[in-house]
């Protein structure tokens, strides 16, 4: 190697080691700066024949592992998702109230029914009726609450989603400008690696939100799909779009179709100008989004379907009176006569018969419904007693419209005024195993017997009416009250019909007994059992479950959210052992790069000496 090559080789070192140190530079400085990677730098030798002549800095490398940063943007959703729940979880379970705290629903009702035994052993005295209708207020009160509060997390969730629709835009945004800025630029300049950090940066803060697949499109560029497969960024962005409804009600319910939806929708729309309902199709599977979603559109309104439930059978459980038919006959059909006179809409009339073709006991329940719109009901899917919605607009139509839901075993008729008459085809098709039954919601407190309507919907009666815009029963407990003729006449809690003594404790012992021993049926869409086999029990034992459901789907949502973390936190550390800066090592290299400095200096200083000395040659 000649002089001038050794000096060359040299001045190459010596520009390479200060280019490292630089980076060293940068490295140190940028310790902190979130989504910074370690630099390294790419260089190469170079030779001229069979004889090397020095170094060449290629560019600099970002010091990852795509594959750990891949599975780390899973995890990340996943731990986003779950934190998600495990929040609204948390809150929910509040609302509640610790189980045995004076504010606990749990509590509250047992004080009502602690007060209504009390009545019904003193029913004479005035501040045992007086304690009842105090602490059933307390307990609609509760009820009242809780399902406002249950709704005004549903409205945090709304804004939750329109924050991170906003999130998404600004990360998606800005993934498209750097993908335009780094399509002219050398893949391997240190200006295209700090833009690579702020990109992938904003593609970690889109995957906290949502599920995401990236795919290198070449030329230094990425695509970003959700999961399912729809773009949310390119070399342009997508846009999301929500509006939120402010305040919720429980009949503020999600829909696919906006015309019916009671809150925001989240819209996507493409770079093309097409749109999708990114919830109709569930392209978003995870991340806070999802977690949002779900909270707003399934767990939150289960919950008050729970509480309404609750409610509606509190009401039902003490207005609702169940009278039988009478024996009917004619020539060789017999059956029942039932008066339908007072049923309120959605009250029922039961026909239970014996289907003597498969010897299988069944039932149908006829509910009145005003609303032709509301008609056909949805079945609750039980095989052995079916649900079919008669509109009572005329007492004929009635009639025909029970002896075609009965499918042509029995013959139907009017009698006379609000009488049915129900028989068999007198031919053994199929015979009655029992009376038919009618159910009605008592609307007087001295109607002769023991029920009456305790608790009201607002001025209205609660009869679990069902119109073409839903069922009486959603939202029912944000609505419940003590009926305010009770208020004002105590009396009422024991004076069934005139004359009653004031120590008669028939209507206190029916109340009572009504809401501590009787076994009602709760609807499946409250979560609690399935159509197949619905939850049967008192209220107290309904409301147990639900209190051990909620604090078990909390506990399982925290544990969820715990591995999550545990996964996520354990990817981070893998990847930041690669990616991170460690101080430690860069004092390191930075000691390597003096010293190779410094060998470089010293070989360029003996080659100049080498110079001067032939110089004076």
């Amino acid at each position: 190697m000649g002089l001038s090559q050794a000096l060359n080789a040299s001045l190459s070192g010596l520009r390479t080691t200060q280019a490292g140190l630089a980076l060293v530079a940068s490295n140190i400085a940028n310790a902190e700066t979130p989504g910074y990677t370690r630099k390294t730098l790419l260089q190469s030798s170079t030779a001229t024949g069979l004889v090397g002549t020095g170094v060449r800095v290629e560019g600099v490398n970002r010091e990852i592992d795509e594959y750990v940063q891949r599975q780390l943007r899973v995890e990340n959703s996943g731990a986003s998702y779950a934190s998600t729940r495990a929040e609204f979880y948390q809150r929910l379970q509040s609302l509640l109230g610790t189980p045995g705290s004076d504010s606990a629903l749990e509590t509250v009702l047992s004080n009502f029914t602690s007060a209504l035994q009390t009545l019904s052993t003193s029913p004479d005295s005035y501040s045992a009726r007086s304690g009842v209708l105090s602490a059933a207020q307390a307990l609609t009160q509760t009820l009242n609450s809780t399902s406002n509060h249950i709704q005004g997390l549903r409205a945090d969730a709304e804004a939750g989603l329109s924050d991170a629709a906003n999130a998404a835009n600004d990360a998606m945004q800005h993934i498209a400008d750097i993908n335009r800025q780094l399509g002219g630029m050398n893949p391997n300049d240190a200006a295209a690696a700090a833009l690579k950090d702020q990109r992938d940066h904003y593609i970690d803060q889109l995957s906290q939100l949502m599920d995401i697949r990236v795919i290198d499109s070449g030329n230094n560029q990425i695509s970003v799909f959700t999961t399912s497969g729809v773009q949310l960024a390119g070399v342009t962005a997508a846009h999301f779009s929500f509006q939120p409804l402010g305040t919720l009600t429980p009949n503020s319910l999600y829909d696919s179709d906006p015309q019916k939806s009671g809150v925001g929708t989240l819209m996507l729309t493409a770079a093309n100008g097409g749109g999708v309902d990114l919830i109709a199709s569930n392209a978003i599977r995870s991340g806070r989004i999802a977690g949002l979603i779900e909270m707003r559109d399934q767990m939150l309104p289960q919950a008050q379907s729970q509480l309404d439930a609750i409610a509606a059978a509190m009401a039902s459980s003490l207005s609702d009176k169940t009278t039988a038919g009478t024996v009917a006959t004619s020539g060789a059909q017999s059956g029942f006569d039932i008066d339908l006179g007072g049923l309120l809409p959605g009250n029922t009339f039961k026909v239970g018969y014996t289907d003597t073709l498969t010897n299988t006991q069944r039932s149908i329940t006829f509910v009145r419904v005003d609303d032709p719109s509301a008609l056909p009901l949805k079945d609750t899917g039980d095989p052995n007693n079916r649900v079919v919605g008669i509109n009572f607009s005329v007492m004929t139509s009635v009639r025909s419209q029970v002896e075609t839901a009965l499918g042509g075993y029995f013959t139907v008729s009017n009698p006379s005024g609000n009488t049915l008459r129900i028989l068999d085809d007198g031919a053994g098709g199929s015979i009655y195993n029992g009376p038919v039954t009618a159910t009605k919601t008592m609307t007087g407190l001295s109607a002769g017997s023991s029920e009456l309507p305790f608790f009201v919907d607002g001025p209205g009666f609660y009869s679990g009416a069902i119109t073409g815009q839903g069922s009486q029963t959603v939202g029912f407990a944000a609505r419940i009250s003590v009926n305010n003729a009770l208020l004002a006449d105590p009396s009422k809690l024991v004076g069934y019909q005139a004359g009653t003594a004031t120590g008669d404790s028939t209507r206190p012992d029916f109340l009572y007994q009504q809401l501590t021993t009787s076994s009602l049926r709760f609807a499946p869409s409250t979560g609690i059992g399935t159509a197949a086999s619905p939850f049967q029990g008192t209220i107290g034992s309904f409301l147990s479950q639900v209190i051990s459901s909620q604090g078990e789907a909390a506990s399982a949502a925290d544990r969820l959210s715990d591995g999550q973390n545990v996964v996520l936190n354990a990817l981070q550390q893998r990847f930041n052992d690669g990616a991170g800066v460690n101080i430690d090592q860069e004092m390191a290299n930075l000691l390597n790069l003096q010293n190779a400095y410094a060998a470089n200096a010293r070989v360029l200083s003996a080659v100049k000496e080498m110079f001067d000395l032939l110089s004076k040659i």
